[in-house]
């Protein structure tokens, strides 16, 4: 009896798995684990969100990616930018912070984030989501980075009040009004709690800072009692795993806008982490693998409370550092979230506010990357106006109008660049003309396209009797395109040039054959396999005709 054999698409990053491996993976699990879960419940605060809601989204997300993900080392939970816009979008829903209905709202949230990939993925739109430019990401990166940092200070502070999600200006004035009531152990632990995370990141970047500040403050407030000294702690956390709910459906078009802009962020910071850390050994990473396992993790996590979820830099590079060679890494990370959550929530309770707002300002601050803009400013002046663009518009306007503009923007460059003609003449003979169009046509480029081979005819010294249009690129054809064919045959024949059409594919030929204008083309041979043989086709034919129409020699007459 043959053994049950493992679906290519389950647990992909098993194939090729060595026992010996599994040591390597337990420990990467550990590590990543040390850095993941305090991070997650900090950034849970960043939407003002219980903590344990970030510690539930190091459990089932990152367990459904495990079993559908195709990178090995990618670990998937909440990021500084998603929960950032996670916050945004909830304050622009009407969501009040601490609020019954948060729950209820954040799972209709996640939820749709998940759905919006699930449909990405059926529509096969991996490689179209992968063309937003890397300037609008940086852009909004920087907005995200000034708008959380800020944001954390009057926690840093010793403040309770919370104004993430607000915007830059509102947290800016909440600073303001924070200075006048510094609570100064909270600030000493502030400080020395992020001197913390800095001073290890540079001197020893394997030792967890998340994981040192933690237990830190935990026993500062356990030992030494600072909270008796104003310091605030954060809500107490209780014991046990997710429970399952229903979400808020009626909150689906309010939340609408601001998921679909989460959904765009989740999947380019989870495609820009997997290809980082893929290894010159591991296969290409699938985007539309990644859509459907991003996707499925939301969704899944969704019911259970837990935030958007996607692929974070920081905790996939110690899983990778520390030698993880599958996702049986994260499957480590997701049993000791789950004894964290079952056994720690007591302890847990113990840790300060601005140790949690001290891990969050450090992560967040490093994504105001203000040398890599001017590096761009160098090299590419329209990368920088767009991303300079975006970041201050994330700054002033919101980081969800941010998002759009920015997603816009690239959509309009991109096009702009497909509308460019890349038009080469290949070939020349006896009046016969070769063109090769090096872009597939489409309804936005067809007429400029068209102009430009009409240029080419006109400017030619000799004249022209045809011209061989290579389509070699046309993988797909549409009636506005098959138009704009004809129209240029039409346009040709009154300059006395005649049209045929080469290397056209398959497909593209199936579409066209269900036109009369391509049947009368093909029936009178002017559909050829290739430019040069159309080319040579057509010489041939006239030069055959020329000999036809040579009328024979006279004989000679008798002397």
């Amino acid at each position: 009896m043959s053994a049950v054999r493992r679906p290519s698409w389950f647990f992909s990053t098993l194939d090729g798995y060595r026992h010996r491996w599994i040591a390597r993976d337990v420990i990467a699990g550990l590590s990543a684990g040390a850095v993941v879960i305090p991070q997650a419940m900090a950034y849970a605060t960043i939407a003002d969100l219980p903590v344990q809601v970030g510690l539930y989204t190091c459990i089932l997300p990152m367990l459904v990616y495990a079993f559908l993900g195709g990178s090995r080392a990618m670990s998937v939970s909440t990021t500084s930018t998603i929960a950032t816009l996670t916050a945004t979008t909830l304050v622009t829903a009407g969501v009040a912070a601490g609020a019954d209905d948060a729950i209820g709202a954040l799972m209709t949230l996640t939820l749709l984030v998940g759905v919006t990939l699930l449909l990405a993925r059926l529509c096969r739109l991996g490689s179209l989501v992968e063309n937003i430019s890397g300037a609008t990401v940086l852009g909004l990166k920087i907005g995200v980075g000034a708008t959380v940092a800020v944001g954390q200070l009057p926690t840093l502070l010793g403040q309770s009040e919370d104004f993430s999600g607000h915007g830059f200006f509102r947290s800016l004035a909440a600073v303001g009004h924070a200075l006048d009531s510094v609570n100064w152990p909270t600030l000493a632990l502030s400080v020395g709690s992020i001197a913390a995370l800095l001073v290890l990141k540079l001197v020893a970047p394997k030792i967890p800072g998340t994981l040192v500040v933690v237990v830190g403050g935990i026993l500062l407030v356990g030992l030494g009692g600072i909270d008796e000294l104003g310091v605030r702690l954060i809500a107490p956390v209780p014991s046990g795993l997710p429970v399952p709910g229903i979400p808020d459906l009626a909150r689906i078009p309010v939340l609408l806008p601001g998921a679909l802009a989460i959904a765009v962020m989740a999947f380019l910071e989870s495609a820009a982490v997997a290809r980082s850390l893929r290894a010159a050994t591991d296969r290409q990473v699938d985007s539309d693998q990644e859509l459907l396992a991003t996707g499925a993790a939301n969704t899944v996590g969704a019911f259970f409370g837990t935030m958007p979820a996607a692929g974070g830099f920081s905790q996939s590079a110690v899983n990778r550092s520390a030698g993880a060679t599958s996702q049986l890494a994260t499957v480590v990370t997701v049993v000791l979230a789950l004894l964290v959550s079952l056994f720690l929530g007591p302890v847990l309770s113990l840790l300060p506010e601005a140790t949690l707002a001290a891990m969050v300002f450090v992560a967040v601050a490093g994504l105001i990357d203000i040398p890599e803009l001017l590096r761009w400013a160098r090299i590419s002046r329209v990368d920088f106006w767009v991303a300079l663009s975006v970041a201050v518009l994330g700054l002033t306007a919101g980081l969800l109008p941010a998002v759009a503009v920015g997603v816009v923007v690239t959509l309009i460059l991109v096009l702009r660049e497909l509308n460019v003609p890349k038009v080469r003449v290949v070939g020349r003979n006896d009046g016969v003309l070769g063109v090769d169009l090096e872009r597939g046509l489409y309804t936005a480029n067809a007429l400029v396209n068209e102009r430009r081979v009409l240029e080419l005819v006109d400017r030619e010294s000799e004249p022209i009797r045809a011209l061989v249009l290579g389509l070699r690129q046309q993988e797909v054809m549409t009636i506005t395109v098959l138009d704009a064919l004809e129209d240029l045959d039409r346009e040709l024949a009154q300059r006395g040039v005649s049209l045929h059409l080469a290397a056209l594919p398959e497909p593209a030929t199936a579409v066209a054959e269900h036109t009369p204008w391509f049947l009368r083309l093909s029936a009178a041979g002017r559909v050829h396999v290739s430019v040069r043989d159309g080319i040579a086709s057509i010489a041939a034919t006239h030069t055959d005709a020329a000999l036809d129409a040579v009328p024979p020699a006279e004989p000679d007459e008798p002397r």
